[in-house]
């Protein structure tokens, strides 16, 4: 026991350090283990000593509900994200009726102008850019406005029936100028069109059959590709037709050049003259004209 003397007071110097310290759980720890090593008075009444006070923590509660309501106090005091230009301009995208206003143009615009309008309006509502509450719909709405703006017949359709549906969402506290004119893409997928996909992926969309379709680049690599084949099969196939078709050129040239034969052995329309060979007597026939060629 006198061997462990020196170790249970240093014991009891960490434990009295603890006390000061408002740490009941560890001056408790080394107390106990002194009293183990070498019982000592000292020991005993610290031990009464820290029996009295308030059961302690390291972290008390009291200093967490401090923490804690200093960080909601800071969120509280804490300024919006967002300006109020930005707040303005969702405000007024959601009090729109339709799609002309929503994107400020008149409803004689060019697709020049619309898109135009559209660009300046999806930067300035873009999630990533406008964290104002509301602006993801605001955002939503601008894109389904150029979807359709843009699209010939979609626009023909919404000028002719879009009046009807202002009358019907009068008559309720939400506008409703967006129903059975949903855009084809996405309106993330349409600000990466129109921005070349610089807030997302390398994908690019193109408007087939009036309907707006993605397309990787692996996608249109591999059409480019299957185009380059085809195009170099039909030129392999005119290479390979190629001496035929000269073969038959010049089978039809010569057959320019080539005049008649000076006589025929059979009478005909062509070969109406009788003659006779000089020595033999042999029958042949020849042109009208035959006196004239050889004379």
């Amino acid at each position: 026991m006198e061997g462990n003397k020196d170790e249970a007071l240093r014991c009891v110097d960490l434990a009295e350090k603890f006390i000061q310290e408002k740490n009941r759980q560890k001056a408790e720890k080394y107390l106990n283990k002194a009293e183990k090593l070498f019982p000592t008075d000292k020991a005993k009444d610290l031990l009464l000593k820290i029996n009295l006070m308030a059961p302690s923590n390291p972290e008390t509660t009291q200093p967490r509900r401090r923490v804690t309501t200093q960080k909601s106090e800071e969120k509280e005091n804490k300024a919006p994200d967002y300006t109020p230009e930005q707040e303005e301009a969702v405000k007024r995208i959601k009090k729109c009726k339709d799609y002309y206003e929503i994107l400020g143009v008149s409803k004689d615009a060019t697709d020049s102008e619309i898109k135009k309008s559209y660009k300046k309006l999806a930067l300035q509502m873009h999630p990533d850019k406008n964290k104002c509450p509301g602006a993801s719909e605001a955002f939503k709405a601008v894109g389904n406005a150029v979807a359709v703006l843009t699209d010939t017949e979609k626009r023909k359709q919404y000028d002719l029936y879009g009046s009807d549906e202002d009358r019907l969402s009068s008559h309720s506290h939400h506008h409703t100028y967006t129903r059975g004119f949903e855009s084809d893409a996405t309106a993330e997928e349409l600000f990466n069109m129109f921005f070349g996909g610089g807030f997302s992926g390398p994908n690019v969309y193109v408007r087939r059959g009036g309907r707006w379709q993605r397309q990787t680049a692996s996608s249109q690599s591999h059409q480019e590709h299957s185009h380059h084949r085809e195009q170099q099969s039909s030129y392999t196939a005119f290479i390979q037709l190629l001496p035929i078709l000269l073969a038959i050129l010049l089978s039809m040239a010569s057959s320019l050049f080539i005049s008649d034969p000076a006589y025929s052995l059979q009478v005909s329309t062509k070969y109406p003259i009788l003659r006779k060979t000089a020595n033999l007597n042999i029958p042949y026939y020849v042109k009208d004209n035959f006196h004239m060629e050889y004379q």
